[in-house]
């Protein structure tokens, strides 16, 4: 989703270069604007830098574009983090000097402030009407930090960590994602379980066998979902700590086995998404200590993992929903989509998101691209671009497999299930 991100002048300016690196790895679109006092604090080559965005803070930039107004039309949530007194100030008197406060006054969407200032400052009179005036129209200002500020100061006015405003974000984005408080987005009350990254099977302490999976899709899925409204649970295999989400529970894990253990553990979930890329052999022995070159070669066998995905379809609830991926490569036996097919109608999920790998594809901190398929092996969606358009397009298909199951009520007030004959 489209997010602006609005940076005043406070010295807690440096720590919004952390909460955008969050909002660009959960797969968000972030246009930094800062105030011009702002820049005094972070420049705004970082900033074009981390959001990949142009960056300027005049109404008289842009003007064959009529930014000062498109952006904030074209946003799906506007956070300022740190909100300064003074910028608060303007916004609550309406003013528009510059391009920060002119897209306050042109945005339709969400908007979030994260205040960082001194106790003074926050306790004054003429702040407390403010805030005050901008709550009542609907704007979320969260109430600050009580520690340490700037120099030897303590006390209320310190910015909130960049984790807990991004939490507060997400829930603001599942708002706007689903026209619907948070929690009742069409996820609302559903519980999911997805699993991401790569598992790793041990050769020896020092060696495994693994993949090039970063978990950046299933983590996407995730955090989609937790915006939808869903009570997510992510199974993470060997992926970067850095990457991981906040607001959503993560169990992490190393290989097939514990992946298998954790998944089957969580079963009872409404919906289960296997986007983890799965080992499907492992060593049959491992050694205690570190194998050695021996200058003759090394020979490994190898044993059969699992199939995990094969078996929590065949154990599936009538009402429950399992997806898999597919990570192929076409080869002279077929194609990319020909061996998702056969996939397809042999792993017996709900859907199989089928995806081609390989050099600038798939793995990693590149775009992605899906072909959906249902049990049979038909098209049933496509979903391509960034891992979060993947993950929107993915949950959406979701979300019209669990409509379709759900009771409907017939005339004579049984449900469609109990009134469709046989045959």
């Amino acid at each position: 989703m489209r997010v602006v991100l609005g940076v005043a002048g406070g010295i807690a300016a440096y720590k919004s270069a952390l909460l955008l690196r969050l909002l660009r790895e959960a797969g968000h679109e972030v246009r930094v604007v800062p105030t011009a006092a702002a820049l005094q604090f972070v420049g705004a080559p970082t900033w074009e830098a981390l959001s990949g965005q142009p960056v300027t803070t005049s109404v008289f930039e842009g003007t064959d574009t009529v930014e000062h107004v498109r952006i904030g039309r074209e946003a799906d949530l506007v956070l300022v983090a740190p909100a300064t007194a003074d910028l608060m100030a303007r916004a609550a008197g309406g003013l528009a000097n510059d391009l920060l406060t002119a897209t306050l006054l042109t945005a339709t969407c969400p908007v979030l402030m994260a205040p960082a200032m001194h106790t003074e400052m926050w306790l004054h009179a003429a702040t407390v009407a403010n805030v005050e005036t901008l709550r009542s129209r609907g704007i979320h200002v969260m109430d600050p930090a009580d520690g340490r500020l700037t120099g030897a100061d303590s006390g209320p006015g310190r910015l909130p960590e960049p984790g807990v405003i991004f939490d507060e974000a997400l829930r603001l984005l599942g708002q706007a994602a689903s026209g619907s408080p948070a929690g009742q987005g069409d996820l609302g009350g559903r519980s999911l379980v997805v699993s991401a990254g790569g598992t790793r099977e041990p050769l020896d302490p020092v060696r495994f066998l693994g993949n090039r999976s970063s978990g950046r899709q299933g983590i996407a899925i995730a955090v989609e979902a937790a915006a939808r409204g869903a009570d997510v649970t992510l199974v993470a295999a060997n992926v970067d700590a850095a990457l991981l989400p906040p607001g959503v529970e993560v169990v992490e894990v190393e290989t097939t086995a514990d992946l298998q253990v954790a998944m089957r553990a969580r079963a009872d979930a409404d919906v289960l998404i296997m986007a983890a890329a799965v080992a499907d052999y492992r060593p049959a022995t491992v050694a205690e200590a570190k194998v050695k070159k021996s200058g003759d070669g090394l020979s490994i066998d190898l044993v059969e993992n699992p199939d995990i995905l094969a078996g929590l379809a065949r154990e599936a609830r009538a009402d429950q929903v399992v997806v898999g991926f597919a990570a192929e490569t076409g080869d002279a036996s077929g194609s990319v989509l020909e061996h998702g097919r056969a996939k397809a109608r042999r792993k017996g999920a709900a859907l199989l998101a089928v995806n081609a790998v390989g050099e600038g594809a798939g793995f990693g901190d590149v775009p992605n691209a899906v072909v959906i398929l249902d049990t049979q092996g038909e098209v049933v969606a496509e979903a391509g671009g960034s891992k979060a358009d993947v993950a929107r397009g993915l949950l959406d298909a979701v979300v019209a497999v669990l409509d379709s199951r759900a009771p409907v009520d017939g005339p004579s007030g049984l449900s469609a299930a109990a009134t469709t004959l046989p045959g």
